[in-house]
This record gives structure tokens, sequence and C-alpha cells, in this order.
């Protein structure tokens, strides 16, 4: 895992005022919700007055800020990223690696991932590794344009439109909680211009939606039906250990479990 450090050029008074919008305080609930007085608020929102360590930690928490975005603010206020002081003992991030490989190990006979934010490969199970390589997969290492290029594993998506259109969906979702991830707003237009891409997503959604959709393989004569569920680690104040999520995939039917304990128990 490495350091992830954002860069913003609006300053910090912007920046605490686009926030505050976002999550639709008024400077009076913002208060309340930090600890701080309204008027300090507003003398920070103006530029009258320059927030502190502490203040900048206070309203991080109160916004239910990601901890990049807390870092990109501190940066804006002229002080250094949170992530580039702190120190990682070995032991540290030998727990974190190895509750990490626990998780996707015990997933077994089922694909279970480790990804950052724009969907990253970071690790995988080996059901996961072998899988994907019976589906076509180039080892694209970013798993978002792996699904979206025409290719082997596209074409073996039965429902593709359907998993494009939740997928990109996902990734606007991540956008919108990190306005500042530049990286994130990069690859959302980029997978729109890609081949078919812009179609699906703009397809209505249908008037009858099923309660989680499943994504549907075509191996061979068999049709895998696989829903996930993704996982973050809580409260952590570290960007790139709140960049983690762990995938897992789940059968959606017999025939799909039947099948991955069949190949990979």
């Amino acid at each position: 895992m490495t350091s992830i450090l954002r860069t913003t050029d609006t300053p910090f008074s912007g920046f605490l005022k686009t926030w505050r919008t976002r999550r639709r305080l008024s400077q009076l609930e913002l208060s309340l919700k930090s600890g701080m007085s309204q008027r300090h608020i507003s003398f920070l929102e103006t530029g009258r007055s320059k927030p502190s360590l502490s203040a900048i930690g206070q309203l991080g928490d109160a916004l239910d800020m990601p901890a990049a975005e807390i870092d990109a603010m501190l940066l804006s206020a002229g002080f250094a990223a949170r992530s580039s002081q702190r120190r990682w003992s070995q032991e540290a991030r030998e727990a974190v690696g190895a509750s990490i490989d626990h998780v996707l190990q015990s997933h077994a006979p089922y694909p279970a991932m480790a990804v950052d934010r724009i969907w990253n490969l970071q690790k995988a199970n080996e059901p996961a590794l072998q899988f994907f390589a019976m589906l076509g997969s180039t080892g694209t290492p970013n798993l978002l344009r792996e699904v979206m290029m025409p290719g082997a594993l596209r074409s073996r998506t039965i429902n593709w439109e359907q998993t494009a259109r939740a997928l990109y969906r996902l990734l606007e979702l991540e956008v919108a909680r990190r306005p500042h991830d530049q990286e994130a707003h990069e690859l959302l237009n980029e997978l729109r211009d890609i081949s078919g891409v812009a179609e699906a997503i703009s397809q209505p959604s249908s008037e009858n939606p099923l309660p989680v959709l499943s994504i549907q393989f075509q191996v061979e004569d068999a049709v895998l039906s696989l829903f996930s569920l993704i996982a973050t680690v809580g409260m952590s104040s570290d960007p790139v250990i709140d960049d983690i999520r762990l995938e897992t995939l789940l059968p959606a039917d017999d025939v799909t479990r039947e099948w991955f304990t069949k190949h990979f128990l």
C-alpha cells in the first residue's frame, strides 16, 4: 500500500463552503455538529479567519469527509497532509495486510478481491484469478476498464449493459464523494468514451428493478450468476486504508454455487 496525496488549487474558504453545501448543512447546523461557533465558521468561509489544525480535524469529522479530502483541505490551508506526517510501523502494515489476506482466502471457493477507490486491483484470491482468466481477462490492473473494454470478458458478460451501468454509477458516487480526486474524474470520462458505454449508461432503469443486480457470465455451457458485497475498513483516518475496498462475489443461485464448489474447492 502506497501513500496517496492529492492537491487542490481551491482555497480553504472555498473548500469548506463547498463541503458544507454538499452536506446540505447551514452554518448553524455545522456549528452544532463540529462544536465550533457559527461566527467562527462564517469567518473561515469568508477568509477572515485562518483555521487551526484541530479546527480542520473537527470540521472534517463533522462533514464526514474521506481521509484523502481532509488531507487536501489541510494542504489548502497551508498545513502538511496527515498522511505525510504518519509513519507506520512494519508491524502495523503487516497486520493490515494479513487481515486483508485472511478475508480474501477465507472466501474461497468464491472470488474475492482487494481494490482501491477506483477499482485498481491490489490483491485477489486464487478463485478470482483463475475465474477471470477463464473469462479471458487480459490482466488489466483496473477492473472497471477490464469489464468495460470490448474483449472476451465483456462478450461473456450476458447482462453487460446492466453491469456497465451499475459500475459506472458506483464510480460516479465515488467521484461525488471525493470532488478533488482528479484521477477518479479522468477515469470516469475515459470509461464513458469506450465504445458502447455511453449508450449503456443512458438507458433508462427498469420500472421494476431487482433488489440486487447479479452479474451473469457465460462459461462454456454454464450461466453463472454472481452478486457482490463491498466492504471498507471502518473509522480510518489514513487515506491509503480509507481507499481499500474488499469486493467479494457470491453465488446468486444453486447452479453457480455448485460450479464454484466443483472447480475451486
